[in-house]
């Protein structure tokens, strides 16, 4: 797949799946491969395994290339399979390695977390992963504001196969800028918080979004994108109403429930079980009560 017809299609709904456990703990392949294919039977085109709303940071590393194979197995030959990577540079590495040898179409790189990072070395960091995987496409994941259009461009320069940009900065200003200070055409730029920024990111330069919502009611977020490419903002407002609710409840209290409302809501499909890995935790039955009339509003109880 050439770097242009990739950039086509992550500019859409590009969903983050859960990562389902039984009970003891352990990978669920069946409710992990049930949610993957229900989601792309309701039209999604993009998937990232191990994404933040995938535990990614709760995950091992063998769990995490299982997560990755289930995926690629499960619905590799009907949507493109964008494969989150990060941690360690020789680990990150390793895992592109793999992502490109189990058969992904692209990286997407977690930001760094370690505490102390200059912007060069943010860029050294993005570079030395890139470069280990010169021939599939690479996302990055921004959600430090220090990050600027102009590091953005600098590693697009020496890291050609960086062709997108998930943003996850709480500011459309800001994002406006960066985009068009690192490249407004020359990368695929993302809403990278989900629903509830798309329409802000959009008016701006976005021309997609990631989603967590769609492990849940797919149709409510390909409809937004629908409305958004139409330019219909009205439209898509009103599809945002809709949503607002559910991705309140996900970002209250700095995001803590971000991947307990979502599971929960699966549990209540009978998609898969609730549990999550600290330091998340599971909901109380005030917001389950709230998931299940956000749920029999949608028509999917």
């Amino acid at each position: 797949m050439s770097f242009d017809e990739l950039r086509g299609r992550l500019a859409g709904v590009v969903a983050i799946p859960v990562t389902p456990f039984d009970e003891h703990d352990q990978l669920d392949d069946a409710a992990y491969a049930a949610v993957l294919t229900r989601m792309v039977d309701g039209g999604i085109e993009v998937v990232t395994p191990n994404g933040n709303t995938g535990e990614f940071y709760a995950l091992s590393k063998a769990e995490t290339r299982k997560a990755l194979e289930l995926t690629v197995k499960t619905v590799g030959n009907r949507t493109t399979v964008l494969a989150g990577v990060g941690q360690a540079v020789p680990d990150a590495i390793a895992a592109a390695r793999h992502a490109q040898e189990t058969g992904a179409d692209a990286i997407m790189i977690h930001q760094p977390v370690h505490p102390y990072s200059s912007m060069a070395g943010w860029i050294d960091y993005h570079r030395a992963i890139a470069e280990s995987v010169p021939d599939i496409g690479v996302v990055l994941y921004v959600r430090n504001t220090r990050v600027d259009g102009e590091h953005i461009r600098q590693l697009g320069t020496v890291a050609p196969n960086v062709i997108g940009v998930k943003y996850a900065v709480p500011d459309p200003v800001r994002f406006a800028s960066v985009a068009r200070d690192a490249g407004l055409d020359r990368f695929v730029w993302l809403a990278g918080l989900a629903e509830l920024s798309a329409p802000g990111y959009w008016v701006t330069g976005a021309v997609g979004f990631t989603s967590g919502l769609a492990n849940v009611v797919p149709a409510l977020s390909l409809e937004l994108l629908a409305d958004l490419r139409d330019r219909d903002y009205p439209a898509a407002m009103l599809v945002w109403e809709r949503i607002r609710p559910f991705e309140e409840l996900r970002a209250a209290d700095e995001s803590a429930n971000n991947v307990s409302v979502v599971k929960a809501a699966l549990a209540r499909l009978g998609l898969c079980r609730a549990d999550v890995r600290p330091p998340s935790r599971p909901l109380d039955g005030t917001a389950l009560a709230r998931i299940d009339e956000l749920l029999a509003g949608w028509g999917v109880a």
